[in-house]
């Protein structure tokens, strides 16, 4: 199962250039865990803006690479922190980690 949309992730290669993709993936494959743990921390926090930057910044960078499942689930995530509804959240944090997990997987694997 692909979790990247391949048209986009290529017209972003042939965009960016080889060696740019490469640097844009290791970005990705760094922030992302980043951005996930400031997830889980703003949520413990009740922190529903905090929680809003972090689910939108991880909607445009998976957006970028054509990860639309993670995107759309990151983009619900943005909506409950915009609408300070954090105790809606239920276990989309965990649904969200496991789409990143193979986002990330399959984004090692298409680094030339």
């Amino acid at each position: 199962m692909h979790f990247i949309d391949r048209a986009t992730f290529d017209e972003l290669k042939q965009i960016s250039g080889e060696g740019f993709i490469n640097e844009l993936i290791d970005t990705f494959l760094d922030d992302a865990p980043r951005l996930f743990d400031e997830l889980k921390s703003a949520l413990a926090a009740g922190d529903a803006d905090s929680f809003r930057r972090a689910a939108h910044s991880l909607k445009s960078n998976a957006a970028t690479f054509g990860a639309g499942q993670l995107a759309e689930l990151a983009k619900g995530l943005e909506g409950i922190g915009r609408e300070s509804r954090l105790g809606e959240t239920g276990d989309r944090l965990n649904v969200l980690n496991e789409a990143l997990a193979s986002v990330c997987d399959e984004l090692r694997g298409l680094k030339s």
